[in-house]
């Protein structure tokens, strides 16, 4: 329930966003029907199954390795940033921001992959690719709609570290972290810290929900096509609401991968990133019907 609560929620506010764009286009003067634009038709999502995972996850990892120096580039990238996010933690004092960022750190993932979404892409369609090629599109795409979606992702991010905080101040008050095991004997070994975790875990949860819906099909979907942001958020959210059980599983999976890749200093995410990322691109084909496929 609290899952289907989530997505018809996101869904609802993407609704009323996209209505409020059209009803302000329609008070504008119409250009004639010879200069107006058309309208794209709404993407057709399509239904998914537990073997859609499986197929997706095998295409992945064959991308990964045709190509696994260039793949791997880029969960190193992804790891070198996190941990010089963790020292600067650590010299500014900020001890009690370490979990909380490690915790938060895979939810701008999917902005990190969009290098490895058109390595797929290229691949599937039998086109040779080098670096010049994937930095040029990644370049670009500054010019489109992802630049919205990277603000939408680390908007997400920046308040899920503001309610830490938030939370932090309300229940542990009186603790003092000077180091991080002070830190982690407080939160693990007190009441206070065990409130702390469970109201932290369910806004963790709720946001990463609302994240992974708008963001699992948009992110590649904007490097696909020509649509808006708006419009390929919407369309995340409804592979999601029709596919619940299917992409909850598929989240579990980035989750769980993610989490694990986080403990040996993220040095797991040099390969977990790239095969989540291909893997991630070819259950976005899956899940929504290609332009070619239309009458």
């Amino acid at each position: 329930m609290f899952y289907r609560w989530v997505l018809h929620g996101a869904r609802g506010v993407l609704s009323l966003w996209e209505g409020a764009v059209m009803s302000e286009e329609t008070t504008k003067p119409k250009p004639s029907e010879a200069t107006q634009p058309q309208r794209h038709p709404q993407p057709e999502v399509q239904a998914l199954k537990a073997g859609d995972i499986t197929a997706s996850l095998r295409a992945g990892l064959s991308d990964y390795w045709a190509h696994p120096v260039m793949s791997s580039s880029f969960g190193l990238f992804y790891v070198v940033f996190g941990i010089l996010f963790v020292w600067c933690l650590i010299w500014l004092g900020k001890i009690w921001m370490i979990i909380p960022a490690m915790v938060g750190f895979p939810l701008v993932a999917p902005f990190a992959a969009a290098g490895l979404y058109e390595m797929s892409r290229r691949r599937q369609k039998g086109e040779a690719f080098g670096w010049g090629e994937i930095l040029t599109v990644m370049a670009h795409q500054r010019k489109r709609e992802m630049g919205w979606m990277a603000f939408v992702t680390l908007f997400v991010f920046w308040v899920w570290m503001y309610q830490v905080r938030l939370w932090l101040a309300v229940i542990l008050q009186d603790a003092s972290f000077s180091d991080l095991g002070g830190f982690l004997q407080t939160v693990f070994f007190t009441p206070e810290g065990w409130t702390f975790l469970t109201i932290g875990t369910c806004a963790g949860a709720f946001l990463s929900t609302v994240l992974f819906s708008v963001t699992v099909v948009s992110m590649p979907m904007l490097l696909d096509r020509e649509v808006d942001f708006v419009t390929a958020m919407l369309t995340s959210v409804r592979v999601v609401a029709q596919n619940p059980y299917v992409m909850l599983g598929w989240g579990g999976i980035i989750a769980l991968t993610m989490i694990l890749s986080l403990i040996p200093a993220f040095l797991g995410l040099i390969f977990t990133l790239p095969v989540l990322g291909h893997s991630t691109w070819h259950l976005y084909q899956r899940s929504v019907a290609s332009e070619e496929a239309k009458p």
